[in-house]
């Protein structure tokens, strides 16, 4: 005779007000309870980017109340005015990922105002030409001060102290979500980039390392692994200042089995899929690859 272990108290719980209400979910209906962010506060820091921008209209358009945060003022307001006319819920706070204390005045407004972030998207970070591997520049010729600085934006800023500090606020609170954006170059060492590339790669082992440790508190850690997305850290490695293609641009497009760049909307299912305590309420420690197939090409 079979064992049958006992469902989650979670699912218990749902499992018992269907039966005693007696609903029957349509497929719409379901749909919009997965996908629904309605509850949610979800703070996007590098709102202010392309990327971190195109996520927090994703977000938003799920339902969330978003805090749009950056260093970028102008942008910013620019950003958090689109949502609102849009019928989003947003609101935009200045902000220094790399600054501990930018950081707690960050989730001390948006506590105020909002209540404790549950949804949180590392989206700060870029490459930096002062560590892009050149002929003018070598490898042996990089400064270790320069080097620090990339990691300084894209470990530190980019996920280790807005964890530290808005990700403790979920687990004391005991519920959250974090996303953490991360690269095709945190996966395989591509050329030039050398100091992007493995900061990013430690920010796919700080997203485990976190994922097994808050699992018990009740937060979810994953990342996003986007592909080719022009935006403005590797414009000037896709395209000349013409427009044109770059020969580097030509090689990604040649790799990609889908060939084509990205498009930053493209990343909005991925997040949603995350950000949600419904649709990802099992998920934690992965990546998800936006990437059109480029990390599975090989010859």
């Amino acid at each position: 005779m079979g064992t049958f272990l006992p469902l989650h108290p979670r699912l218990q719980v749902k499992k018992n007000r269907a039966s005693r209400s007696g609903i029957v979910f349509s497929e719409s209906d379901m749909s919009s309870h997965l996908f629904n962010l309605s509850e949610e506060v979800a703070v996007v820091i590098g709102a202010t980017g392309v990327l971190g921008g195109s996520i927090a209209d994703a977000l938003a358009s799920a339902g969330a109340t978003v805090i749009v945060a950056g260093r970028n003022a102008e942008r910013g307001a620019q950003r958090s005015a689109q949502i609102q006319n849009n019928g989003g819920r947003a609101a935009f706070i200045e902000c220094d990922a790399t600054d501990r204390e930018s950081l707690e005045e960050l989730l001390k407004m948006t506590t105020e105002r909002f209540g404790i972030p549950s949804v949180l998207v590392n989206a700060a970070g870029g490459n930096d030409p002062r560590v892009t591997v050149t002929p003018e520049n070598p490898f042996s010729q990089i400064a270790a001060e320069d080097w620090a600085a990339s990691f300084e934006l894209n470990l530190v800023g980019g996920a280790l102290l807005p964890c530290q500090v808005i990700g403790q606020a979920m687990v004391d609170a005991g519920r959250g979500s974090i996303i953490n954006v991360a690269s095709a170059s945190a996966h395989i060492p591509l050329s030039r980039v050398v100091a992007y590339s493995a900061a990013k790669a430690a920010v796919l082992n700080l997203t485990n390392f976190l994922a097994r440790e808050w699992a018990p508190a009740g937060v979810r850690v994953n990342s996003i692994t986007p592909g080719f997305f022009p935006a403005e850290q590797n414009l000037r490695l896709l395209f000349n200042p013409d427009g044109s293609t770059t020969p580097r641009a030509a090689a990604i497009l040649g790799h990609t089995p889908m060939a084509r760049f990205g498009e930053a909307e493209e990343l909005s299912g991925a997040v949603i899929f995350l950000a949600s305590p419904n649709a990802s309420s099992f998920v934690t420690g992965t990546d998800i690859r936006i990437d059109g197939g480029f990390l599975s090409q090989t010859i």
